[in-house]
């Protein structure tokens, strides 16, 4: 009986199936709900090995929450760079919040994990040096940087009430109207 054929490693599919599977496991338990046996079972491999390639859970945190946010859905260059910048947040807004739609990963991990103080710490960094620098960048003028985190925390608490907890207002309220009502929040953090 000739000998079966090896399987061929592949580090950058299994690395991907790593992260994969964690933003699912993050998504769904949180920082601490989630163990990395579980993140393995789901990619697939051993604890070992996921180990191997991200050296610890924190560093496998921090690196599934700077995925979710390479490629972001409000903040893209197109929106950045559009001239009502704040009825374009707004608009963006109240479309990934709308009834029936899957809320965001990377906001499902930071909700999850919140409670964690370790989590806060890393999620807090990866914001900072992800979503908040883009937005800070963007920005003009005085206190760019806090006015970024204001409108990250604006986002984040809309997405909350409307999405996670579907506050009746918010929830079944006319899109057009709650972008009209959004854009001047949103404009007055842009202008300054």
């Amino acid at each position: 009986m000739p000998n079966p054929t090896p399987r061929r490693r592949n580090a950058a599919a299994t690395r991907d199936a790593i992260l994969l599977s964690a933003r699912k496991a993050f998504a769904q338990s949180g920082y601490d709900g989630a163990g990395v046996r579980e993140i393995a079972a789901g990619a697939g491999v051993t604890a070992m090995l996921v180990n191997r390639y991200f050296g610890s859970k924190e560093q496998l945190f921090a690196e599934v929450i700077a995925d979710t946010m390479a490629s972001p859905i409000i903040l893209t260059e197109s929106n950045l760079s559009a001239e009502n910048l704040g009825r374009t947040i707004a608009t963006a807004l109240v479309s990934i919040t709308e009834a029936g739609s899957t809320p965001l990963e990377g906001f499902l991990i930071m909700l999850h994990s919140a409670s964690s103080k370790r989590a806060a710490v890393i999620g807090r960094e990866q914001v900072e040096k992800g979503h908040q620098a883009t937005m800070a960048a963007a920005l003009k003028g005085a206190h760019h940087e806090e006015r970024a985190a204001l409108v990250m925390a604006l986002v984040s608490g809309f997405q909350v009430m409307r999405q996670m907890l579907e506050l009746s207002a918010l929830a079944k309220a006319d899109p057009q109207v709650l972008i009209d009502l959004l854009t001047p929040l949103f404009q007055q953090l842009v202008d300054g």
